[in-house]
């Protein structure tokens, strides 16, 4: 579901500029931002997961500083196994679509931060690195989940 708007405001210019008599007109956003757009895939993401069986430990796990990395979700499996999981979502297929966009870098990132949540743990479960990935838009979107996607080497 996209939204789309079309409408302009008008902010007017702070008391401390130079007076012109005019004020700044800009565009409002078109419609949901891409971090509102990411918000409800990994909402989607969440409740196909948690239907599957597993249980969310943490959503948005970031490491300290810059340049570190970031879990979307990081689930608990049935078995003991946790789960790290990167959301990805695609209009559409081209350009490799939503699970092809995982870059290797990408990867090394999530790596980075699962051993930062991992060194938080008394004791090691063992893991694994799903993605699920969405591709399409409204009805025709497509969910894929794919388990072991890649690993920590």
């Amino acid at each position: 579901m996209m939204f789309k708007r079309t409408s302009t405001f008008t902010a007017p210019v702070p008391a401390s500029a130079p007076s012109t008599g005019s004020s700044i007109t800009t565009k409002a956003p078109a419609g949901p931002t891409t971090r509102r757009m990411g918000e409800v895939a990994e909402d989607a993401a969440l409740a196909y997961l948690q239907k599957q069986g597993l249980r969310l430990m943490t959503r948005n796990f970031k490491t300290p500083g810059r340049g570190g990395g970031e879990v979307d979700l990081i689930m608990r499996a049935p078995d003991g196994t946790l789960v790290f999981v990167e959301v990805r979502q695609r209009r559409s297929s081209s350009h490799g679509g939503a699970a092809g966009s995982v870059s290797a870098l990408k990867q090394r990132r999530i790596v980075f931060a699962a051993r930062h949540y991992l060194a938080r743990l008394a004791t090691l479960p063992p893991c694994r690195f799903d993605v699920v990935s969405i591709e399409g838009q409204g009805d025709a979107q497509q969910m894929q989940w794919l388990r072991a996607a890649f690993d920590a080497s």
